[in-house]
């Protein structure tokens, strides 16, 4: 890392650690992990919207934004004497080096599937015999995704394990399916309903169903 980039670095998390310190600010004194969960998400999303607009100067200040919330949540953990911000920098260094073997290693992959697929596998043998195992296909999918995009990769892991195999639904266009949806979303606020809990109950008596299924259940 070049000198300017490093002391940029040095200047952020020293300025995390001022605000924190018992002379620092009241507003970020006051914070802990969990009340500073749904920030990320925030600071996700608006990156997003810069990086839809083509807005460079936006992206640059969303991104250290996103870093702002990565930083605080080192300098929370490392007062707790848990890990500090070397330790997560040089945990994910180690973990795309391991999981990379056809850049940094002698493995062979001939395309992109074949790169999942290894990917996959060696995030299987980390996580086995530890408490973060993921014996069920389904595994490994964020509780707090939005419900849609949560339903859109549980039934694409159903789908892989077996799990899933739905009837072949009329053929539509995009915009066809994108205006079912809408329509859907449209008459579920018209009766007072969320689609978003809707969606999400539905999701989880599915999911339900197939780790049942998955046991032999």
């Amino acid at each position: 890392m070049k000198k300017h980039q490093q002391r940029a670095l040095d200047d952020l998390l020293a300025i995390m650690a001022r605000l924190r310190a018992p002379d620092g600010c009241p507003w970020d004194r006051e914070q802990d992990h969990r009340t500073l969960r749904f920030h990320a998400v925030e600071e996700v999303y608006e990156l997003i919207d810069a990086i839809e607009a083509g807005d460079d100067h936006e992206m640059m200040e969303e991104l250290g934004d996103l870093l702002l919330q990565v930083v605080f949540h080192c300098q929370l953990a490392r007062e707790r004497g848990a890990f500090d911000f070397e330790q997560v920098a040089r945990h994910i260094v180690e973990k795309l080096i391991r999981r990379h073997p056809h850049v940094f290693g002698d493995a062979k992959v001939k395309d992109v599937d074949a790169v999942w697929a290894q990917w996959d596998k060696i995030k299987r043998a980390e996580k086995k015999g530890t408490r973060h195992e993921r014996p069920s296909a389904l595994d490994g999918i964020p509780k707090h995704l939005p419900a849609l995009l949560r339903a859109e990769k549980l039934t694409k892991k159903a789908r892989k394990a077996g799990l899933f195999d739905a009837a072949s639904p009329p053929a539509r266009t995009k915009a066809q399916v994108a205006k079912a949806l809408f329509d859907l979303a449209a008459f579920a606020q018209s009766k007072g309903w969320s689609a978003e809990v809707l969606l999400r109950a539905e999701s989880q008596q599915r999911e339900r169903g197939w780790r049942k299924a998955e046991k032999g259940g």
